[in-house]
Parts: C-alpha cells; sequence; structure tokens
C-alpha cells in the first residue's frame, strides 16, 4: 500500500492508476498534517470467484416447522 499526498496523486494519476490495476491499493493524504482521505482500490466485478463467501455455513445446523392450520393476516406479518 502506498500513500501520497494528492500534489503526488495529481502528477503521478497515470503511474498510479497503473498500479492499482496490478492489484496496489494507494492511500492519498491531504494537507500540512496529511490527514489520509481516500483510498483507490482496484476494481472487481461482483461474482467474479475471487472473493466468494460462503453464504450456506449454517446449513443444516437448525429447523422449522409449520403446523397444519397455521394462518397469519397480510397485517400480523407485515407489522412489526
Amino acid at each position: 500500500m502506498q500513500n501520497v499526498t494528492i500534489g503526488e496523486f495529481k502528477a503521478r494519476f497515470s503511474h498510479l492508476l497503473h498500479l492499482v490495476k496490478q492489484g496496489e491499493e494507494i492511500v492519498i493524504s491531504y494537507g500540512r498534517r496529511k490527514e489520509k482521505v481516500a483510498v483507490v482500490i482496484p476494481y472487481r466485478r461482483e461474482g467474479d470467484g475471487k472473493d466468494a463467501r460462503n453464504i450456506g455455513i449454517l446449513q443444516g445446523k437448525g429447523a422449522y416447522e409449520i403446523k397444519d392450520g397455521f394462518k397469519m393476516t397480510e397485517e400480523e406479518f407485515l407489522s412489526r
């Protein structure tokens, strides 16, 4: 992860963008105190398989049963 000031970011934009495309993260700082204000990260599309999440981690660990004759009005269903 590289830290650059806003001036350096503007001056080296093309080079820094090339680094981001290769997977690098760039932190942009601003002002005399060089306060960190932003991070430029690589764009990854949803579903490309790189950052897949295991959603079914609790599958098979619980159960429920709805009895015959169970009734609920729409108002009951939608109320909090």
